[in-house]
């Protein structure tokens, strides 16, 4: 894997998941969605559309489609889609650590699975 595709992975990994992040935060912000008429849902996203956070996510992962879009021009698609499956690490990462959220012991054992699946896709 030369040093440009690994570069390009990890600013798809960590802008997509940051723009997750975000807009997660956003949307705790905004607050649950209980009525889903057309004027409450309008309401809603208009809230959202005021909230900083959503537009860092939103430029966020704008920034993580098109790496990946430049990434596939020039990689194997077979390398790109398991190589950034490292970023349920990220975001897993994000949520316990960052967002507060609890994550139990199995789903920090599949990330391991995870980690040890992109290690081994990263050495071949």
């Amino acid at each position: 894997m030369s040093l440009r595709t690994a570069l390009f992975i990890g600013i798809i990994v960590l802008t997509g998941q940051g723009g997750d992040i975000a807009l997660s935060v956003a949307m705790k912000q905004t607050g649950e969605v209980k009525s889903f008429t057309p004027r409450n849902l309008a309401r809603t996203i208009g809230r959202s559309f005021q909230i900083g956070w959503m537009w860092l996510g939103i430029g966020l992962m704008a920034v993580a489609f098109f790496s990946l879009l430049a990434l596939l021009s020039w990689a194997n698609v077979s390398l790109v889609v398991p190589a950034t499956a490292s970023s349920y690490i990220v975001g897993t990462m994000g949520a316990q650590f960052l967002l507060g959220e609890h994550v139990d012991k199995t789903r920090w054992i599949g990330v391991l699975i995870v980690c040890i699946g992109v290690a081994i896709l990263c050495a071949a």
